[in-house]
């Protein structure tokens, strides 16, 4: 019997595994659903958390939300080549996307690639080459206002502020949008959207920082429709708060809005 065939018996012994080798044994499932959950991250589907109370009464402060990064085209890391999307950008989407900042300065970021980035979620208005006019709290596209009707509720914002909910039936789905009586809001002269921007503007119509206030949004810096809610809750504080026990029974009875996990979005 030969070497080779007697090293294959039961029994036989075998060479003990570098420290290296055994290393990789016990992490490479951990490494692996790690480098899958970074490339769906990377280029499917994105989480976003609700900071600010602009989209309100569509997204709430706390909100969780997923982005489908599929939908306008994934954008190859470190390049501005963008593979094609399932479909183009539509009116009344609620897109989150990257704008530039320095302080309470918001930029479009492809203007001003030298600043900070970080990432707002709007309404888009305007499409390429449409025509926008937001005056008399109303908002005109190609000339024609975008009707809503008022539905006798209120909405009491984070500052105590008695909001109007107005019905406004725009783009591809009916949605609320709210009304400050107390206030005009931003306005904007008649303006023709550049090819390949976008307008955007919040559904709290009178307190929005978006389009009206910084300009148009570029293809290459949107990320995608927002689509579902997988949480949704009121808390204010920070992640070290989720170590004490008090907090999670404050969360679960009165501060996590379980009615709200599992929406669609529109």
């Amino acid at each position: 019997m030969s070497q080779g065939e007697a090293s294959e018996q039961p029994g036989a012994a075998t060479a003990p595994l570098s420290p290296l080798r055994q290393f990789w044994q016990q992490t490479n499932t951990l490494v692996l659903a790690i480098a899958v959950a970074l490339a769906i991250r990377a280029f499917a589907i994105e989480p976003f958390r609700i900071p600010s109370g602009s989209m309100l009464p569509t997204l709430l402060i706390g909100d969780h939300l997923f982005v489908n990064k599929f939908s306008y085209g994934i954008r190859v890391p470190f390049t501005d080549f963008r593979l094609p999307g399932l479909r183009e950008p539509r009116r009344g989407d609620i897109a989150v996307f990257t704008v530039a900042r320095r302080g309470s300065g918001i930029y479009p970021a492809d203007e001003r690639p030298d600043l900070p980035t970080e990432e707002f979620v709007k309404r888009i208005i305007g499409l390429p080459g449409d025509a926008v006019e937001v005056s008399d709290g109303g908002v005109f596209v190609n000339g024609e206002l975008i009707s809503n009707e008022t539905t006798g509720a209120e909405f009491n914002d984070e500052a105590s502020n008695s909001l109007r909910v107005l019905r406004e039936p725009y783009g591809h789905c009916e949605h609320f949008v709210l009304d400050d009586p107390r206030s005009a809001g931003l306005t904007q002269r008649l303006f023709i959207v550049p090819e390949g921007r976008y307008f955007v503007m919040g559904d709290n119509r009178d307190h929005s920082n978006d389009s009206r206030a910084w300009g148009t949004v570029s293809l290459r810096d949107l990320k995608g429709p927002a689509f579902i809610l997988y949480w949704s809750w009121h808390h204010q504080g920070g992640w070290l708060d989720l170590l004490n026990p008090l907090t999670w029974w404050r969360l679960l009875t009165r501060e996590t809005r379980w009615e709200r996990i599992g929406q669609g979005i529109c």
